[in-house]
């Protein structure tokens, strides 16, 4: 027979289980572009917590894995006199510490930057730089520029392999993609990537790198192996948003101009549809929630979406500007 005691004692621990796991959830971080400000929002309730102002015109994000930093690329850049070096500084990134709530500092950076990743060990943030030709190194160490690499004309998107070894820069202006060595920081393989590659992802597996082409309407299979395209999917007009499912296997992708969200199976090709209005633009699969948020083009809102059902299931409604790129962590 249960005590009373022991009965208070196992709803005592069943609510420190049940508090625990909801804190457990996943936090997004989306940068707001020209809302000039970085948001916290708590996957569970799909709710914003937090906003970190002060960030000029953010568009590629990306968390360090303890949560302790952001580091936001801002679009902005400032001119160069004529007889400036072709490197010098015009533009910076955002050290965000989300625990007090405020920009840090920043680094200073050549050209704006498009979009960031970070090395698994969250040493390293990579940025692309459309108007530079390349990508910039940060070390969070020392907090500086340690190193810049040349990829090709307007790079956009980097994918990094799970042990750190690798990048992948999708280069937009010359249909190619840099494989850069995370050891040396060198370009040491140069893969197609489709017409006009931007946004780019790693299969589970890692043996396929999947390339968005915006003006092409499809999505280019590239084997990691041969460097080939070795198959393409027509999805629609004027493609943003690209990432992997829970699943390992199911791609999403949005298409900006068809005011719609695809969940598409590249070993098939079947494409499953849902109407999103307007302007579905970038896109992130929040890893072990179901869930996928898309954000508008031209309006101040992130959809959620069920990726299974593909349903839309809530609206998150934005302080101001767009949603751009996101940063989970768990």
């Amino acid at each position: 027979m249960k005590t009373a005691f022991s009965i208070a004692r196992a709803t005592t621990a069943a609510l420190f289980l049940g508090a625990a796991s909801a804190m457990a959830a996943p936090t997004v971080y989306i940068a707001l572009g020209s809302g000039n400000q970085v948001i916290a929002v708590d996957a569970a309730t799909s709710r914003i917590t937090k906003s970190y102002p002060g960030v000029d015109n953010p568009h590629g994000l990306v968390a360090t894995p303890d949560g302790e930093y952001l580091v936001a690329g801002s679009m902005l850049e400032t001119p160069l006199p004529a007889d400036s070096p072709s490197n010098a500084p015009n533009s910076r990134l955002f050290l965000v510490h989300p625990g007090h709530g405020h920009v840090m500092l920043t680094i200073p950076v050549s050209g704006w930057t498009h979009h960031q990743a970070i090395t698994p060990d969250g040493r390293y943030v990579i940025s692309t730089h459309p108007t530079r030709g390349g990508i910039s190194v940060v070390d969070l160490q020392s907090n500086q520029v340690i190193k810049t690499v040349e990829t090709g004309p307007a790079p956009n998107y980097t994918a990094i392999t799970r042990d750190g070894k690798r990048a992948y820069v999708s280069n937009s202006g010359n249909g190619s993609v840099s494989q850069i060595d995370l050891a040396t920081w060198r370009v040491t393989r140069t893969l197609d990537g489709g017409p006009v590659p931007e946004h780019v992802v790693l299969s589970a597996d890692e043996q396929t790198l999947y390339a968005l082409n915006p003006r092409a309407g499809t999505v280019s299979a590239v084997s990691v192996e041969s460097g080939k395209v070795v198959g393409a999917h027509k999805i629609g007009a004027n493609l943003h948003g690209l990432d992997l499912g829970d699943d390992g296997k199911t791609l999403f992708v949005s298409s900006v101009s068809d005011n719609k969200l695809v969940a598409l199976d590249p070993r098939s090709g079947t494409q499953r549809v849902l109407a999103l209005s307007p302007a579905p633009y970038h896109l992130n699969t929040i890893r072990g929630t179901g869930k996928v948020y898309v954000s508008s083009r031209s309006d101040p809102v992130i959809w959620v979406v069920d990726q299974k059902s593909l349903k839309l299931t809530g609206t998150i409604k934005l302080p101001a500007g767009e949603g751009h790129q996101m940063a989970v962590l768990p």
